[in-house]
């Protein structure tokens, strides 16, 4: 499973929701909406593609915040 296809969740429990028609702030990226699964936290924002592996939730683990989508 490639980290933006839907249903990936990355080694920080954050799960791929969906891809958005909108451009990311890196180059050729869109945005895709995140979901966190940590402790039920349910929290969603968005992030570049190429963010995905890595990211962690801005609300319960420190994360970067989202982007707009």
């Amino acid at each position: 499973m490639d980290s933006t296809d839907i249903g990936y969740k990355n080694k920080n429990g954050q799960l791929v929701i969906r891809k958005t028609d909108k451009p990311g702030t890196d180059h050729l990226q869109y945005i895709y909406v995140l979901r966190c699964n940590v402790n039920k936290c349910g929290y969603e924002y968005g992030v570049n593609g190429t963010d995905i592996f890595e990211r962690k939730c801005p609300k319960c683990q420190g994360g970067l915040p989202g982007l707009s989508f």
